[in-house]
């Protein structure tokens, strides 16, 4: 099982609408508007990078108001 924080930036006042809508795509475990240089943050799996990839291109960048996208895998050291 591969996990990833995904921070996004979005278009202005649309945070809560990206965030809510991601949060119910199959794979996202959480999805959150915050303060700072990202507007939604979200954490999300799947069981290889490759699928994660796809998850992040094909359903994730496909929401509107979405302008910007930074996949963080998490790593075990």
């Amino acid at each position: 099982m591969v996990q990833a924080y995904i921070l996004i930036q979005t278009e202005v006042g649309k945070a809560s609408a990206v965030a809510e809508v991601i949060s119910k795509i199959p794979g996202v475990l959480q999805a959150e508007d915050v303060t700072g240089p990202y507007d939604v943050i979200v954490r999300a799996q799947a069981d290889t990078v490759d699928e994660l990839g796809r998850m992040v291109v094909a359903k994730v960048q496909q929401v509107e108001g979405i302008t910007r996208t930074l996949t963080c895998p998490v790593v075990h050291l």
